[in-house]
């Protein structure tokens, strides 16, 4: 299965499609694609086939999003938490992920075409050293991509991220690079694994769970949060419309959320350079004192 689907909309879908693309469109729209073990089981096939529906599904719904206009996708591909399942299950999870990125590097062309970049995050240091040479490769492959942009989070979690970034950022000021006060929200945003995406302004759940499960929490504190009960392999164009008219809905208020923070996020900055300038005037007075 290729990694965009071609093919094209029916007369209504298109339609709809249309209507939607007229209100405002996330820039940003986040999967959590939950739902292929419980597929697998519902239509009595192995776990690694539920596993390989998904990754159809998500070819068609990386083609529906460049419909609508979405920029950007990120997915929730194989959490840290995920190889606590069977050594069965893992091993057909990794050997999914080498033939789905060979396939990648084999249809190099139609990504330029549709001029689509892959970024791969996480802790990329825990998966086999073949897969790693093959996401590398992957991502070398599409970085002068600019039109859309698909985010893989492999091997990943919000608190694996995080922990990483306070590790980082500790380092940092033991080491004399930083000073106490460097550290903030803006230096925190600087050392994440996402820090060249933008902020996540959509994210869907599918199979009825109603939780993160440690997927970008930093990342959501200002999102439109959409729960769908659908498994993941039979997500379809309207789940989709149904959760960006739901953004598009809940969007003055995300907004106004947004700004407020944007604005508390400049006062303590402008508070730090205020201090900065206070104490810098002080110094120079205490000098000039010095000479008389």
């Amino acid at each position: 299965m290729s990694w965009i689907k071609e093919g094209s909309l029916s007369w209504l879908q298109a339609a709809c499609v249309k209507v939607v693309r007229s209100g405002q469109v996330p820039r940003h729209v986040a999967f959590i694609m939950d739902g292929n073990r419980r597929f697998a089981a519902k239509t009595n096939v192995l776990k690694v086939e539920g596993h390989s529906k998904g990754f159809d599904k998500l070819a068609e719904t990386l083609r529906w999003c460049l419909d609508l206009g979405v920029p950007e996708v990120t997915v929730y591909a194989f959490s840290i938490e995920n190889f606590k399942r069977s050594k069965d299950e893992v091993d057909g999870l990794m050997d999914l992920a080498r033939q789905k990125f060979k396939k990648l590097l084999e249809e190099k062309e139609k990504l330029r075409e549709h001029g689509v970049r892959i970024c791969v995050i996480g802790n990329l240091s825990l998966v086999p050293a073949d897969l790693q040479e093959l996401i590398k490769e992957a991502m070398e492959a599409t970085q002068s991509h600019d039109k859309a942009f698909l985010n893989v989070a492999f091997a990943y979690t919000a608190k694996e991220e995080m922990a990483n970034v306070i590790g980082e950022v500790a380092g940092g000021v033991r080491d004399g690079g930083l000073l106490g006060q460097d550290v903030g929200t803006k230096l925190f945003d600087a050392c994440l694994y996402t820090r060249h995406l933008p902020q996540v302004d959509l994210l869907i759940r599918t199979s009825g769970e109603v939780r993160f499960s440690d997927f970008m929490l930093w990342q959501a504190s200002y999102s439109c949060i959409y729960f769908t009960d659908v498994l993941w392999p039979e997500f379809d164009i309207w789940s989709l419309l149904r959760a960006v008219l739901c953004y598009q809905m809940k969007y003055p208020a995300l907004q106004r959320l947004r700004l407020k923070e944007e604005k508390s996020v400049l006062a303590a900055e402008e508070q730090q350079e205020a201090r900065i300038e206070n104490f810098l005037s002080a110094l120079n007075s205490k000098r000039a004192l010095s000479f008389l």
